[in-house]
């Protein structure tokens, strides 16, 4: 009866099991990051997990990660690790406190400093700025 209202819907197990795993291991390590540099003034955590995720993620596709690695370390730990719905949330947040020269701040420095991030990767990798 329930595969009358429900489609089925094909996995492949392997890519699955391996988003899956990474994305756990970027969870737990988001929170710890988060536990560690906790601070009601400014969102260091969302700052740090993106820019390092930015930075991780580019050195595996610049160094020619295969298709496995990049589902654990760029979809799975990265994609869990990192997170922009928490950082539109922070900015928004700042800026409704009054204090929009940090919301601003934040903004600028997670776009360019990720981006500075996955510039550095390049250069760890190829020898070669962007």
């Amino acid at each position: 009866m329930i595969e009358a209202l429900v489609p089925a819907i094909a996995i492949d197990l392997e890519p699955a099991h391996v988003v899956g795993t990474g994305g756990a291991i970027g969870a737990v390590l988001r929170h710890q990051v988060s536990l560690r540099l906790s601070s009601e003034r400014f969102p260091w955590p969302t700052l740090v997990v993106n820019v390092l995720g930015s930075f991780v993620f580019a050195l595996a596709i610049f160094a020619g990660a295969g298709d496995s690695a990049l589902r654990l370390l760029g979809t799975g730990i990265c994609g869990s690790f990192t997170t922009f719905s928490s950082f539109s949330v922070e900015t928004v947040q700042l800026y409704e406190r009054g204090e929009r020269w940090l919301a601003v701040a934040n903004a600028a420095g997670n776009l360019v400093l990720s981006l500075a991030g996955i510039g550095l990767a390049r250069i760890v990798v190829a020898g070669t700025p962007l």
